[in-house]
């Protein structure tokens, strides 16, 4: 299992999550969590995700001590603080850390958040698909 975690998991780790389970399609499980869960998926990464085709409707906010008792072999932080502070899990073998900026912070109009949301979104699908190319290619 891939674990892609931030603080909140309300917006970075989810849009991580789905572009990464695409692209390494459903021979590897990928999740999301964080060290302190929002309680909720943001509407605005929800829709622009949709926009590029992956629905994020059924994800939930979780902590990542749900993942404690299970084998984690690769740990993602897409944020400075879940990186900081990120446990190791049974089974890692592999620890990641790409920085974005969280767009659950951004303000101004809702059009002007969604810019912010649509700019990390592209972020983290280029960089999650070189990742999820990467790791194909080495395990092919």
């Amino acid at each position: 299992m891939i674990l892609v975690l931030c603080t909140g998991n309300s917006c970075r780790s989810h849009m991580a999550e789905g572009i990464l389970q695409r692209a390494l399609g459903p021979r590897i499980e990928v999740a999301s969590a964080g060290s302190k869960p929002a309680g909720y998926v943001h509407p605005l990464a929800v829709e622009v995700m949709a926009e590029i085709g992956i629905d994020l409707h059924s994800h939930r906010s979780k902590s990542w001590e749900q993942f404690f008792d299970r084998p984690v072999e690769t740990v993602i932080t897409v944020c400075g603080n879940a990186d900081q502070i990120c446990p190791t899990f049974p089974g890692q073998a592999h620890r990641l850390h790409y920085p974005f900026d969280d767009p659950a912070h951004a303000t101004g109009s809702e059009e002007e958040q969604r810019v912010v949301f649509r700019r990390v979104r592209d972020e983290i699908l280029k960089v999650f698909t070189a990742y999820a190319d990467g790791r194909l290619a080495s395990h092919a």
